[in-house]
């Protein structure tokens, strides 16, 4: 049975980890994270696990060992998994994608919703230490920075898309006909 590899992009809190978080539950997919790995490395030094110190960690990596560093990880993870099924959280750049696309079975997977509701989502979550006291300019504003700037330029590549601006069991549904239409579970 051939690997399905779904990738996401999509802009914050746009349902990216409910998404791959669904597809562990429902399919056992195995999941990963772009942002697993400068997470492991913020904890091991004792830094906060937000986005300035995600995006300064990202881009000094990346200064220092190439633009694709990080995508080269991702690539070498998901063709090393044995598992049928994976799903990848939060691809940002084109260079995330640049290993991805070699590997057989990957699908880009676009994921929209309107600022709105993401920034509810997002102040809901509290995912990264600074979301509950985000406001809604600082949102706003956060989609300037270097990490975000470059989603939309990835999704005009995505094979599939998704809207999530619905209740969850609409974004379920398209997740179970992506399966479907890829891979018989």
């Amino acid at each position: 049975m051939s690997k399905l590899i779904l990738g996401f992009v999509g802009q914050m809190a746009s349902g990216k980890g409910t998404a791959v978080s669904y597809l562990k539950e429902k399919y056992g997919a195995s999941t990963y994270r772009f942002s697993g790995m400068l997470t492991d490395i913020l904890n091991r030094l004792y830094l906060p696990n937000d986005r300035e110190h995600l995006q300064k960690l990202s881009q000094s990596l990346r200064e220092t060992f190439g633009e694709e560093t990080l995508a080269k990880v991702m690539a070498e993870d998901v063709k090393n998994d044995t598992n049928n099924v994976i799903a990848i959280d939060g691809i940002r750049r084109p260079g995330d994608v640049a290993h991805l696309k070699n590997v057989p079975g990957f699908i880009l997977v676009n994921i929209t919703a309107d600022i709105e509701k993401r920034f509810e989502r997002l102040s809901k979550r509290g995912e990264k230490t600074d979301d509950l006291s985000k406001t809604f300019e600082q949102f706003k504003q956060e989609h300037n920075n270097e990490a975000e700037v470059k989603i939309e330029e990835v999704a005009r590549d995505a094979k599939e898309w998704i809207d999530n601006n619905n209740v969850l069991e609409n974004l379920h549904t398209q997740l179970d006909q992506l399966i479907k239409k890829y891979k018989s579970v």
